[in-house]
């Protein structure tokens, strides 16, 4: 059955996150507390996590509820491929019925067959024109989660994101404002580079997106330098 959350009880989790005071000790305790607002409003979930970009500029998980979201998670960034880091980038919502069966994203799956997950649903942190990050939950059990999930998770994500956006103009936390300005540049960067694949390749933008992404694992570049060279008419691959 999909999990509800009651009116009352949504206001509640949303008014204490919005209660924290924005400073940059405070916001780890704001998202931790989304998290574990996430996984105690959805049944049968095993963990959820915030994935965000650190002081370095790199993406990482912050707040997991559990060691399981952070290894589901790790073997993302890792792999360059994944449920989160496609929500993230294609700014949508991504739901997985049962990550054995689907084949998306090949080696990830493949990577997480020894843990507790079947199912998934990742939806972005977006404030404006802004996506600051993820959301994400994990269950153990196949078709545990469908549409309502995803909205239910929506439901979570926009305070959240107003909440970091605010972090971005901040200057106590000038660092992470930086390091979210240039996520915000490679992503832009990105964004065009699926434009001219699914140009010249008929691809849908999801398909473009992990084409960057194995390219870039496959040179040992990053996405955003495939990008740019693709963009400049540099050819995106070294023979």
């Amino acid at each position: 059955m999909e999990p509800r959350l009651s009116l009352d009880e949504l206001s509640t989790a949303i008014g204490r996150i919005k209660g924290l005071l924005l400073t940059e000790e405070k916001v780890d305790r704001a998202v931790q507390l989304l998290a574990r607002a996430i996984k105690d409003a959805i049944p049968g979930t095993v963990g959820a996590g915030v994935s965000l970009l650190n002081a370095r500029g790199r993406r990482t998980s912050a707040g997991f509820t559990d060691h399981i979201v952070k290894q589901a998670d790790a073997l993302q960034y890792q792999l360059g491929q994944g449920p989160c880091l496609t929500a993230w980038a294609a700014e949508e919502t991504i739901l997985i019925e049962d990550v054995q069966t689907d084949p998306r994203w090949p080696q990830w799956s493949a990577a997480v067959a020894a843990l507790p997950v079947r199912s998934v649903v990742s939806a972005p942190l977006i404030s404006g024109k802004e996506c600051l990050g993820a959301l994400k939950i994990y269950s153990p059990l196949p078709s545990a989660y469908g549409a309502d999930t995803g909205r239910l998770l929506e439901q979570f994500a926009a305070p959240a994101a107003t909440l970091l956006s605010h972090i971005q103009t901040s200057e106590a936390p000038k660092r992470i404002s930086e390091s979210l300005q240039m996520a915000l540049h490679h992503r832009d960067t990105i964004n065009r580079a699926c434009g001219i694949l699914m140009e010249r390749q008929g691809l849908n933008h999801e398909q473009a997106l992990q084409h960057l992404m194995d390219r870039a694992r496959e040179t040992g570049s990053s996405p955003k330098q495939i990008s740019a060279e693709l963009i400049a008419g540099t050819p995106a691959h070294r023979d």
